[in-house]
């Protein structure tokens, strides 16, 4: 118990030394803690960006691919799926809920999605949470209105009753724009971290009167053109969606569902499991996760150095105190002892000013990772993985403080009760 106390005694004769140190450790030891509990929530959203569908069924390709398109907006489909195909599934008993997907156009490089209201009603992300607006409606009865995502509506500037034009094609810049059909934002969704924030959403029967008069990719001309008050007017049913979304009475009948959309005789098509295909994208991304790992911890090493290049600096400053010591009958390995501990103290004051840090930034930082980027930060207790990392941590600084102990402990024998100034 004296030597904990002659450590702090001695750390406290140097306390600003003895600060920055721990000050050093507090930051890598926060560092990287902050970077597992992204790493942990990230993977947890990634996989969570869909949640609460069963299935996703597109034209058949890779199920890396049809979670791109359907999902995250990113890629094209390789072909459509036909209308009465989408009807036929949804009118499978096993089936609760469908939600239709139409993708081509874009507006100012964010994609526009046909959709029915069955996607605000049914679709989920996070851990269960549904779509909510933070202004307006969803669709009404007029097929030229438009829901906007958080992020569209915030980057354009777009409020309610604002007129857009759509654009055909997905590219930022886009020569194919429809200036004859502009549609009125009815609503804006609230922010949710997921691509549904850049996405803007019209009705099937928008993404219809969009292309009633096009024949083969390419805009009638003239008197061939259609205008928005005679598509009104006009049966607007799609005839081919890019993918759909469905949600099963039964998790049990999941695979059978799954294997009889593979097997489909009308069309070819591929049915899969959302968070199946999320793993196996995130595993892609593995590599990445790990860097930022490995950096975080090469941060916490470079800390521990610093301690120990601060401990063996002061070593040769602190001989008259180490010869004074054994004047009073310390043994060597009493002042070995002595700089394992003061090692020991510099971590653990470092570790636990380190997650002091991590809590802080978390309640400082909690609501606007939430909204921005999706991540929910726990303010919970370290897990039991961040506490294996902290005890390893410690580990290290008793090794290290080990070799200005060994140091201490030849310097003393050798000089003896002599004063050295």
């Amino acid at each position: 118990m004296y030597l904990i106390r002659l450590a702090l005694a001695s750390l406290a004769n140097r306390r600003f030394t003895a600060w920055l140190t721990v000050f050093a450790i507090a930051l890598s030891v926060c560092l990287l803690l902050a970077v597992e509990r992204i790493r942990t929530e990230t993977r947890s959203s990634f996989a969570s960006t869909i949640s609460g569908t069963d299935l996703i069924v597109g034209a058949r390709s890779g199920s890396i691919n049809l979670l791109l398109y359907s999902v995250f907006r990113l890629g094209n489909a390789t072909n459509n799926i036909r209308w009465d195909s989408f009807e036929t599934i949804a009118r499978d008993p096993k089936v609760k809920w469908a939600i239709p997907i139409s993708l081509g156009d874009s507006h100012r490089g964010y994609r526009v999605m046909g959709t029915s209201r069955a996607y605000f009603e049914h679709y989920q992300y996070g851990r269960g949470q549904a779509l909510q607006l933070a202004q307006g409606q969803t669709f009404a009865d007029d097929p030229f209105a438009v829901v906007l995502g958080a992020e569209v509506a915030e980057a354009l500037n777009y409020q309610l009753g604002q007129q857009l034009v759509l654009a055909h094609g997905v590219a930022t810049i886009s020569l194919s724009k429809h200036d004859d059909k502009p549609f009125t934002v009815v609503g804006i969704l609230k922010r949710t971290g997921t691509p549904v924030d850049r996405t803007l959403h019209i009705s099937l029967q928008g993404m219809q009167a969009l292309h009633i008069d096009w024949q083969n990719g390419v805009p009638a001309q003239g008197k061939g053109r259609i205008s928005a008050e005679q598509t009104r007017s006009m049966d607007l049913q799609p005839h081919a969606i890019t993918a759909a979304m469905l949600g099963l009475n039964s998790k049990i009948a999941t695979f059978s569902v799954q294997r009889q959309i593979n097997e489909f005789r009308g069309e070819p098509l591929l049915a899969i499991l959302p968070g199946v295909a999320l793993q196996e994208l995130w595993s892609l991304m593995g590599s990445a996760e790990k860097a930022l790992f490995v950096v975080s911890l090469f941060v916490v090493l470079t800390g521990l150095i610093g301690m120990l290049t601060a401990i063996l600096t002061s070593l040769n400053e602190r001989r008259r105190e180490m010869a004074i010591l054994r004047s009073v009958g310390a043994r060597p390995w009493h002042i070995a002892s002595l700089l394992i501990v003061e090692a020991f103290a510099l971590a653990l004051a470092g570790v636990l000013l380190g997650l002091a840090l991590l809590y802080l930034g978390i309640v400082l930082a909690q609501g606007y990772v939430q909204a921005n980027y999706g991540l929910l930060l726990p303010l919970a207790l370290p897990s039991r993985y961040e506490w294996t990392l902290l005890g390893a941590i410690l580990a290290a600084a008793l090794l290290m403080g080990a070799l200005p102990a060994w140091r201490a402990y030849r310097q003393s024998l050798a000089d003896g009760l002599s004063i050295r100034l």
